[in-house]
């Protein structure tokens, strides 16, 4: 069936390219195995030889964590200076780490000395989760979020969004030299696309991202192990399961169009049904691919009983959990976070309706890293400076951990 055409906002696309703000050499992160394959063969590679030469690559830098070629003594190294004069391997800078009482990990990230975004790390007993975004600042505006505070200034790329993980993963040191680690020997074992900004308005460059993190020649997170969480851009929701397969989340958190339409305004555009529609056509939707229902939970707005129960209704027949997500509050908010008891009562109405309804435990709140707490002090990019910046890889979050 033909895709209706999605009027996604124009972004500025001087610092979204590949190039990554280099005067001389692009970056190699970021492409597809298609695009690497491309340009070796621009660079001289020998036809005969490009395949084996993309896969040697490939797995130094994904798989190996490696951040100059030189370290890669399984190529000649002729074919090493001629890869270092064409590209580099660098990452973002990290500008300031803060480690929460509870583990948890803030990382500001500086993407091309003007703009900056947070990426989380959460530790759990069987797993760690690794937040990443799509875009810096955000145009939903949903009211009760922190960083829908802050206005978009622009799209990231693929570079950009891989590079997160790879910079993390460098922090953590989470890389095997000799083999590829098994899951649960990774201190990275979950990404979740919840960070800020809105995937399915950058969806090109989500893919391609998320393609190259899955590949099992390199970082090999499976598609089980990647959520990508949305507000509710229908027209792609369908793409996202025939195209990356990996998990879906819907910021739904209302019953109602009135009172979804102030929490999360892109409802004006695609209502509750409309939207409820699109998730039960959903490519592999079963109980083993459900779909995760992101539910904060307001006080006096959309947490009563009755709530509960027209919920359970709204999703009658689409394998789901929901993750109720007690508010967590930033500076200046005028929301304020539901009683435990109003969240268990809530919870044992859901499920008793058969559904999962785990409560999210808020983690990294003393360093404002809680889902909704996040927002970066970035700026316009009118205000880059006019010559060409030198800077590291990159990485960035929103913020629906």
């Amino acid at each position: 069936m033909k895709q209706p055409k999605v009027n996604i906002p124009l972004l500025p696309e001087v610092l979204a390219r590949k190039e990554l703000y280099s005067s001389a050499k692009p970056t190699i992160i970021g492409l597809t195995r298609e695009e690497l394959h491309e340009k070796l063969l621009k660079i001289g590679t020998e036809p005969k030889d490009v395949k084996m030469r993309l896969n040697q690559v490939w797995r130094w830098i994904y798989q190996k964590g490696i951040t100059n070629f030189e370290s890669m003594h399984n190529i000649s190294k002729p074919y090493r200076s001629l890869l270092n004069d064409h590209f580099h391997i660098r990452r973002l800078k990290i500008s300031e780490k803060l480690i929460s009482s509870d583990g948890t990990k803030k990382y500001l990230l500086s993407l091309d000395g003007c703009n900056e975004i947070e990426a989380v790390y959460i530790p759990e007993k069987n797993r760690g989760t690794l937040c990443i975004s799509s875009q810096v600042g955000c145009t939903l505006n949903c009211s009760f979020c922190h960083t829908g505070t802050q206005k978009l200034v622009r799209n990231l790329s693929a570079a950009e969004i891989v590079g997160q993980v790879l910079t993390i993963k460098d922090d953590l040191n989470d890389w095997n030299p000799n083999a590829k680690p098994k899951l649960d020997k990774r201190i990275i074992s979950n990404i979740v696309l919840m960070g800020m900004g809105e995937p399915l308005y950058n969806y090109d460059s989500v893919k391609d991202a998320l393609h190259i993190i899955m590949d099992n020649e390199g970082i090999a997170l499976s598609k089980k192990r990647i959520t990508l969480s949305t507000s509710g851009v229908v027209p792609q929701i369908e793409k996202v399961g025939n195209e990356i397969g990996c998990l879906l989340a819907i910021s739904f958190h209302a019953t109602t169009d009135s009172i979804r339409d102030k929490l999360v305004p892109i409802n004006k555009k695609w209502n509750i049904q409309t939207l409820l529609t699109s998730l039960r056509n959903y490519p592999k939707l079963s109980n083993s691919h459900r779909i995760t229902f992101e539910y904060v939970m307001l006080k006096n707005i959309n947490d009563s009983d009755e709530d509960a129960r027209r919920l359970v209704q709204l999703i009658s027949g689409i394998p789901a959990k929901i993750n109720l997500i007690p508010f967590n509050p930033w500076p200046e908010t005028l929301y304020q976070r539901s009683t435990r008891k109003r969240i268990d009562a809530f919870a044992t109405i859901v499920n008793r309706a058969g559904y999962a309804s785990p409560v999210r435990l808020p983690r990294g709140e003393d360093i404002m890293a809680a889902c909704g707490q996040l927002k970066s002090a970035s700026t316009k990019e009118k205000r880059l400076p006019k010559k060409p910046v030198e800077v590291q890889e990159s990485q960035i979050c929103r913020t629906n951990i």
